[in-house]
């Protein structure tokens, strides 16, 4: 219909005419209440961004030669992680000759990797950067969904609090 004529039909009925798809042929125009439809998109992007995972990378850095004792500890410390919910990026830095032992450090990066490996999987293999060996493990898909469900069920408990709390 014409430009005019959907004026005329919007005004009636009280709304706005919203050109949907300019690039059609013809183009494509709808009648709706033009603030209602934003505030709504607006909601639904608040609740999106609300429900969205955040993916934090938590670092853990290592020696070439690490004590048994230190490397349980760090170990520790990336299951930790894992459980949390969070990827982990661990760096071997090398100094001096150990630089030309890169093996080594592939095999204590591995040795990590197999050690968590219930708990997460290899997301990035290990690979040189510079005076580093980097790789990255993130937990399994399934802990990860569970755990950003148990993380936004302790945030809704919060605010719940927070609310029923009475203002001085």
């Amino acid at each position: 219909m014409s430009i005019g004529e959907a004026l005329r039909l919007a005004q009636d009925a009280e709304l706005d005419l919203v050109e949907v798809a300019p690039m059609a042929r013809p183009p494509v125009a709808k009648l709706m209440d033009y603030g209602k439809f934003k505030y709504e998109s607006a909601q639904k992007a608040r609740e999106a961004r609300r429900n969205q995972a955040l993916t934090v990378i938590k670092e853990m850095r290592l020696r070439l030669k690490i004590d048994p004792h230190d490397y349980e500890t760090k170990k520790g410390h990336v299951e930790r992680f894992l459980k949390g919910g969070d990827k982990v990026k661990i760096t071997v830095m090398f100094r001096g000759r150990e630089q030309s032992r890169p093996e080594m450090g592939y095999r204590l990066l591995q040795r990590l990797a197999a050690d968590v490996q219930e708990l997460g999987v290899v997301e990035s293999n290990p690979k040189q950067d510079g005076r580093n060996m980097v790789m990255v493990i993130a937990p399994h898909r399934n802990q990860a969904a569970t755990d950003a469900a148990r993380r936004s069920a302790k945030a809704e408990k919060a605010s719940a609090t927070e609310e029923q709390a009475p203002s001085a």
